[in-house]
C-alpha cells in the first residue's frame, strides 16, 4: 500500500511538472513589447521570435538598460549605430535618449537586423555575431581561413564574448520557437 501511495504521489508530481512547464517557461521567456516587435518585424521581414531572443539576450526586456560600452535600451543600440540608422531612415533629428524609448529602440534594432540579414544572406549565426561584434569583424573573420574554411560560415569565433553571445541567442531562439510556435 505504501508503494502504491508513493507511486501515485510521484505520478501526480510529474503530471503537475508537465502541466506547468510551458506556463512557467513563458514567464521566463515572455513576449514583452509584442505589438511593437510584430509591427517592425513584419515591415522588415524578420522573425519576431528571433527579435525576442535578441532582446532577451541583450537587456532581458529592460528598456532602461545601459551597457558598460554605452549601448542603450532593449536591443542595446549604441548611440553611433543609432545615429547611423536614423540617417539611413532619413530621420532629420537623432536624439540619443530616444534609444531608451521601446518603439524607437526596437524599430532601429529590427532595421539593423534586417540590414545584417541582407549583408550575410540570412545566415543567423553571422547576423548574431555581427550584431554583437560588428559586421566589419565578421567580414574579416570570413576572409581568414583560421576562422572560416569556406568564407561563408564561421568555424570558430575569435571573440569569446561574441562566441558565447551567438550560443546564447540561438539557445533563446530555440526556446522561443518551442514555446510559441
Amino acid at each position: 500500500m505504501k508503494k502504491l501511495c508513493r507511486f501515485i504521489i510521484l505520478f501526480l508530481i510529474l503530471v503537475l511538472v508537465y502541466i506547468s512547464f510551458k506556463p512557467v517557461m513563458k514567464l521566463i521567456f515572455p513576449l514583452k513589447y509584442k505589438n511593437i516587435v510584430l509591427e517592425y518585424s513584419e515591415e522588415n521581414d524578420v522573425d519576431p521570435l528571433f527579435i525576442m531572443s535578441i532582446i532577451k539576450a541583450e537587456s532581458n526586456f529592460n528598456k532602461d538598460a545601459k551597457s558598460n560600452k554605452g549601448a542603450l535600451g532593449l536591443m542595446q543600440v549604441t548611440p553611433s549605430t543609432g545615429e547611423w540608422i536614423a540617417e539611413k531612415l532619413n530621420e532629420e533629428i537623432f536624439e540619443e535618449d530616444k534609444l531608451f524609448d521601446p518603439d524607437t529602440n526596437i524599430r532601429y534594432g529590427i532595421w539593423y537586423i534586417n540590414y545584417l540579414s541582407n549583408q550575410f544572406d540570412g545566415n543567423l549565426n553571422l547576423i548574431i555575431a555581427a550584431y554583437n561584434a560588428g559586421p566589419g569583424s565578421v567580414d574579416k573573420w570570413l576572409n581568414d581561413s583560421s576562422y572560416s574554411q569556406n568564407g561563408e560560415d564561421l568555424d570558430n569565433i575569435p571573440f569569446v564574448e561574441t562566441d558565447k553571445y551567438v550560443e546564447k541567442v540561438n539557445f533563446f531562439y530555440n526556446i522561443y520557437k518551442f514555446l510559441y510556435r
